[in-house]
């Protein structure tokens, strides 16, 4: 695959508004090209911002998902390139899997590099995985998957089953309750760059077919590593299925179960019960 290797971060706000006005005359295969950035490092007060809004605590190394605010501005370059077969609004974070191969330390200089693989047939559409891996010193230390569907799109004929489903074991008691504030999204927003205006206000969410502004999968997910912090190994998987929309404002519960030498964990309406996030942590 041909590498182009950026120099530094593209705008989000710039490649969302490109994706907007190109969403027709799209299809075709995936795209084979990577996109990379070498000798990336967090700033320190960036970093704090986001740990205060995922509820990390303030330590010397990376949270599992903080390189992902690195690598997502190069998967959503890539998304909103008219060579990429998929219309970028609309499409719907389904799955993310993270492995962290070792503690990473917040002032190491990561090289980064993005791909799209997967072109997969489900039923509501198709699906594609977008994947990334942070390396330092020539050896990865991070890398994570990304699967993404378009609803009403078809994936190419032969293509595999999607793949959005994680198994988990009995979550029934709920080890937290949280309240997520109607401002969640853009306080997120502010801290990841992720501007989607889904997550933003119930305006802007309303034009993608949401009732109200709804919070970030990633967010969800990083509180539950958040309210894990100091109980995880050092190397880990955590992986987990975005299952239906989390509203903004709402009450949740965080459930979770030792499994394996790690953690089930579900997330759901505290009232309802219907499930936000489930998924696993696993050693490595």
């Amino acid at each position: 695959m041909p590498t182009t290797i950026l120099e530094s971060a593209p705008s989000m706000a710039r490649l969302l508004a490109r994706a907007a006005l190109t969403t027709r005359g799209r299809g075709g295969d995936l795209p084979d090209t990577r996109l990379a950035r070498n000798g990336v490092q967090v700033d320190p007060a960036d970093l704090a911002a986001y740990d205060r809004v995922c509820r990390f605590p303030l330590t010397d190394t990376l949270p599992a998902t903080a390189p992902h605010l690195l690598t997502f501005p190069l998967q959503v370059a890539l998304m909103s390139d008219r060579s990429f077969p998929l219309a970028l609004p609309g499409l719907v974070h389904v799955r993310n899997r993270i492995e962290v191969l070792r503690p990473v330390g917040a002032d190491e200089a990561l090289d980064l590099e993005v791909w799209a693989e997967r072109f997969a047939a489900h039923r509501s559409g198709a699906t594609v995985d977008l994947c990334a891996t942070a390396s330092t010193g020539g050896s990865e230390v991070w890398r994570s998957r990304s699967t993404y569907l378009a609803r009403g799109a078809t994936a190419p004929e032969g293509a595999p089953e999607a793949d959005v489903y994680v198994p988990v074991g009995d979550l029934a008691r709920p080890a937290a309750t949280w309240r997520v504030p109607d401002d969640a999204g853009r306080r997120y927003a502010k801290v990841s760059g992720d501007v989607n205006p889904i997550h933003l206000s119930g305006l802007t969410a309303k034009a993608f077919g949401f009732k109200r502004a709804i919070a970030h999968g990633m967010w969800v997910k990083a509180r539950v590593l958040g309210a894990l912090s100091g109980r995880l190994p050092d190397a880990f998987t955590v992986d987990v299925a975005f299952r239906k929309p989390l509203f903004l404002p709402s009450t949740v519960t965080l459930s979770t179960a030792q499994a394996d030498g790690g953690w089930d964990v579900a997330v759901r309406n505290a009232a309802s019960g219907t499930e936000h996030l489930i998924g696993t942590i696993r050693p490595l």
